[in-house]
């Protein structure tokens, strides 16, 4: 059954256009118009099903997962609009207000990946075990031996380094081209989910570049040491873009290294 086929038996609606979007690393993206009007974020690949879970647990400040079925996900469609300090003021209110909600357990349900990078979320008994287990180590052995050994010495601080915490509800892929704005509002799309420290999504949202001032005025204040801790957050990112883009990114992991003692 071809694509448009599956979309129509799905919604009841024929379809009327179909025009391709920018996609992520796991699912083609397209805007899709129905003939009674509705319009969807069309995404095909093999973990939309996950990324719909991750959707219904953002809640509000995520486009609705409206149809799911095998590869296929049809969420509402948001026409963008350039960005204003009120926009970035309403996502820095609906990001602390995800950090506030906690989980049992630092980590997440489903396994999930950027690209051929697998993301282990298998739960750990505390954050530095989660973020030592989860997120640094599972890089080492794609690295060059010296870098390799200096994240081995960075791990073994971790005990030390990183707070004893509730886990936090997080975006996980929080760079700026995952932040939508659309009605007067900002809204969280492509998520990468799991339970961990709040930071975290700050970390990545500072790693090529920094929101503006009306962020903050919606996020709030940081925890003491946070700007210690935000290139030991960093460095996961970083690896991930070192495993999937190659060695150009071998300067980004040494400076962050450099930057977190190691």
């Amino acid at each position: 059954m071809t694509l448009t086929a599956r979309i129509e038996a799905l919604t009841g609606s024929r379809v009327a256009r179909i025009r391709a979007l920018h996609g992520g690393d796991l699912s083609e993206v397209a805007h899709l118009t129905l003939a009674d009007g509705r319009e969807y974020a069309c995404k095909t690949g093999p973990m939309v099903a996950v990324e719909a879970r991750m959707l219904e647990a953002i809640g509000d400040t995520a486009p609705a997962p409206r149809f799911v079925a095998g590869d296929l996900l049809l969420i509402d469609y948001l026409p963008e609009e350039p960005a204003t300090p009120a926009h970035w003021r309403d996502l820095g209110r609906a990001l602390r207000a995800q950090h506030d909600r906690e989980g049992e357990a630092f980590g997440w349900p489903d396994a999930y990946a950027f690209g051929p990078v697998a993301i282990p979320n298998d739960p750990a008994p505390d954050w530095p075990s989660f973020w030592a287990e989860r997120r640094l180590c599972p890089s080492l052995p794609f690295l060059p031996p010296d870098l390799a050994k200096r994240i081995e010495v960075l791990i073994a601080t971790l005990p030390d380094r990183l707070p004893d915490l509730r886990p936090s509800l997080l975006h996980g892929d929080l760079w700026t081209g995952n932040v939508h704005f659309s009605g007067g509002r900002a809204w969280l799309i492509d998520p990468a989910c799991y339970y961990g420290h709040g930071e975290v999504d700050l970390a990545m949202l500072h790693l090529f570049g920094s929101p503006p001032a009306a962020f903050w005025d919606g996020y709030g204040a940081t925890e003491p040491g946070y700007d210690e801790r935000q290139p030991i957050y960093q460095l996961w990112p970083a690896l991930v873009h070192y495993r999937l883009f190659g060695s150009g990114y071998a300067g980004m992991v040494e400076r962050l290294l450099s930057a977190a003692g190691a």
